[in-house]
């Protein structure tokens, strides 16, 4: 049978996210944007609250809230900033890989600690010249006895600058491409490791974004995940959690972008009468509520596929670039409704629309999700 209430649990869940991001995130969101602010107060009272460490399984100390209440929360701080947002979930992305594919020392050492003490962790497998395509990644992981010389430069990391620990992908044979790829826990602690540039952005402007360095870092062997070679494998079973609440992300940005223009469609009188009257305007506002409705299904289906313990690869690239385009569609449309005022920094919306384009872009681009629906689709 197929239901589409939510528990009490999660309505629960839902409503503390949408109050935190009323109460929190709303109100400091353009001052991070403008200034570029790392806002570690507000990071602060979300991991109080758990909203850092919900999808780390109890026997860890989390709360092991399973995808669809990821998503449920991810959609309310979505609304509330996407930069912030994206911040402040950073964790789930860097620690997954962990998760799904550590030991039992490993995840003991190497996740417990993040639920008890606020700290920010990092997901590196983007370089200068290897973005979409894994099997050029150019950082190496050369074995030496107990340890790995791990050698190379990661850029556009989120919360870089500031975390204290690194999931980092490296190659351990280059003459095998993606497949010669290996993944490695590195604390920042260890000699060799450096933050780099910060990346000054269009938008989602209160993420800090910035390279990380390598220089002969001598990597504790035991800190392998999984074995050598299973580096490609763990980063897309890592992005197929991780797409889904990118998506769920989307959704809540596209909606703040709907509310506002909403409302403001009914406030703005010309020709005497509010602009909402005109059917351009309602056109434009029933496609922003249809595709919103339609992007949170696919999202909320992708991850309850992983909760079932099933295959999500073609379910959560359906939500990551359907979810993606969409808030880059309804914030640029809300802009418009907005006209002359919506160009102006004095106005959300703007920001909004910025915020929107890296939506379609890390994670996987919008273009990548397509290769990969083809792929998948194709299979049958």
């Amino acid at each position: 049978m197929i239901g589409f209430d939510l528990s009490e649990e999660q309505t629960a869940l839902q409503d503390m996210a949408h109050k935190f991001a009323a109460n929190e995130i709303r109100p400091k969101a353009a001052e991070c944007d403008k200034e570029g602010k790392f806002p570690k107060e507000i990071f602060q009272k979300a991991f109080d609250l758990g909203l850092m460490t919900g999808f780390i399984p109890e026997a860890y100390g989390g709360l092991g809230l399973g995808a669809v209440e990821a998503c449920l929360i991810e959609e309310e701080l979505g609304w509330g900033c996407s930069g912030i947002t994206t911040s402040l979930t950073c964790n789930g992305l860097a620690l997954t890989p962990i998760l799904l594919a550590g030991t039992e020392e490993q995840k003991k050492e190497f996740v417990v600690p993040f639920t008890r003490e606020f700290m920010f962790a990092s997901f590196c497998l983007t370089e200068p010249g290897a973005g979409s395509d894994a099997g050029g990644i150019a950082t190496t992981a050369k074995k030496d006895g107990d340890v790995y010389l791990l050698n190379g430069r990661k850029c556009f990391i989120t919360n870089g600058s500031y975390a204290s620990q690194y999931t980092v992908f490296a190659s351990t044979d280059r003459s095998k491409g993606h497949k010669g790829l290996s993944a490695f826990i590195v604390p920042r602690s260890l000699p060799g490791v450096s933050p780099g540039k910060k990346e000054d952005k269009m938008g989602q402007r209160a993420s800090d974004t910035a390279d990380v360095l390598f220089e002969d870092v001598r990597v504790p062997a035991a800190n392998l995940l999984g074995k050598e070679g299973d580096g490609f494998k763990i980063a897309m079973m890592t992005l197929d959690y991780a797409r889904p609440t990118v998506a769920a992300m989307a959704v809540g940005v596209a909606r703040a972008a709907f509310e506002l223009a909403m409302q403001y469609s009914k406030e703005r009188v010309q020709f005497g009468m509010p602009i909402a009257m005109n059917q351009a305007i309602h056109f434009l506002l029933a496609d922003m509520a249809m595709d919103i409705e339609a992007a949170r299904l696919l999202t909320l289906k992708g991850a309850w596929l992983l909760d079932q313990g099933r295959r999500s690869t073609k379910e959560s690239s359906f939500a990551k670039a359907f979810a993606a385009d969409l808030a880059m569609r309804v914030t640029t449309d809300a802009v418009q409704i907005f006209g002359g005022y919506g160009y102006m920094k004095d106005y959300p919306v703007e920001k909004l629309m910025r915020d929107a384009k890296l939506l379609q872009i890390y994670e996987g681009t919008s273009q990548i999700q397509r290769l990969v629906i083809a792929k998948e689709v194709m299979m049958r």
